[in-house]
């Protein structure tokens, strides 16, 4: 059943591109009083599902869900109408009209694709705002794969700032490290003092074809307490930091947890922060899951809310990053240093 629900979703987005895209074409040839013979959602070859006629031209839906077209006389388009490029030419066909005009009922459909693209993302600042995780909340570093320590971090290196510009949505981090045309410059914090790292392009094009390159770096998640379910941990309460069990420190959460179910069934020694000042211990039974009967504090998100009308530039503005990242992938696959023409996959 989900696989028919997601083929039903693939041909209801590409319905709307596609219907999108030909009413822009549509749209701009009637405004040069060009005659439009034809305006279909989905291809109707021998047959069509549903059609009408309004004025010269004819509306309906075909039964190919391939996209659809409209057929503009005096243009070999979707529907390869050759004959009727060879009759005398009329005042209201498009080959009759200046290139101007040609160029711009061209162009039309790419225009209105752009145009519902801004749509979306306006309704989407809109209706949930843009939600991250910023660096600035990475207080306690990240943790790297093999990849990343190839590179130079080490485990709990805070970012700084990727070629100068300091780094904030760690969403963005990675493809800005990853897609690039050139070595990257690095500045992280290290133990309290700044590290610039230089990133080799050769080995940056190595990490970006190796599978899961995505999740190089994590951000460290201290063992913070967000509730207690065990009674056996009564002494903890919300807000409280493991900063060691037994004389283990300096791990994240991943890290003790892995160390308690290395000593599930036994009793360890906790060292608590409380308040930020405030150190003190107990002893405290682990489960033979080796657990401590505590739900932990996740990440905090950020959430930029807007306004519509904060939505509007908002949403204009997240189209053209994202029309910007396209160009300049694009002019990397060119390029064979970067070698992303071998990871061309399709359109």
């Amino acid at each position: 059943m989900d696989i028919l629900i997601k083929i039903a979703q693939l041909f209801l987005c590409f319905t709307i591109l596609v219907g999108i895209h030909e009413l822009g074409h549509f749209l701009m040839a009637r405004a040069f009083k060009i005659r439009v013979e034809k305006f279909y959602i989905f291809f109707d070859p021998w047959f069509s599902l549903f059609k009408f006629k309004r004025g010269n031209t004819e509306y309906g839906l075909g039964w190919l869900p391939l996209g659809g077209y409209v057929k503009i006389a005096g243009m070999i388009d979707e529907s390869m109408d050759t004959e009727q490029m060879k009759q005398p030419v009329k005042q209201d066909e498009f080959r009759a009209k200046p290139a101007w005009q040609r160029f711009l009922v061209m162009i039309a459909g790419v225009v209105m694709n752009v145009v519902l693209a801004v749509a979306i993302y306006i309704g989407i600042c809109y209706t949930w705002g843009d939600t991250y995780f910023s660096n600035a909340d990475a207080k306690w570093g990240y943790n790297f794969n093999e990849a990343g320590h190839k590179l130079g971090f080490h485990d709990g290196d805070r970012l700084v700032s990727i070629d100068g510009e300091e780094a904030d949505d760690i969403n963005k981090v990675v493809n800005s490290l990853i897609i690039t045309e050139s070595d990257r410059s690095v500045v992280v914090e290290r133990n309290g003092r700044q590290v610039e790292l230089i990133l080799p392009l050769d080995e940056l094009i190595s990490m970006r074809q190796q599978k899961g390159y995505e999740n190089f770096l994590l951000p460290r998640i201290p063992f913070l307490i967000d509730s207690v379910v065990n009674p056996t941990v009564a002494q903890l309460r919300k807000g409280d930091e493991i900063v060691a069990i037994d004389n283990v420190s300096g791990l994240d959460f991943a890290g003790y947890g892995q160390y308690l179910k290395a000593h599930a069934g036994d009793s360890v020694l906790l060292t608590v922060l409380r308040e930020g000042d405030m150190l003190f211990e107990f002893k405290a039974p682990v489960s033979e899951n080796g657990t401590l009967g505590v739900i932990r504090k996740g990440l905090a998100l950020r959430t930029q809310k807007y306004t519509f009308l904060e939505a509007i530039p908002a949403g204009i503005q997240r189209t053209g990053k994202v029309i910007s990242s396209y160009w300049d992938q694009l002019k990397m696959i060119v390029q064979p240093k970067t070698k992303m023409y071998e990871e061309l996959g399709g359109f």
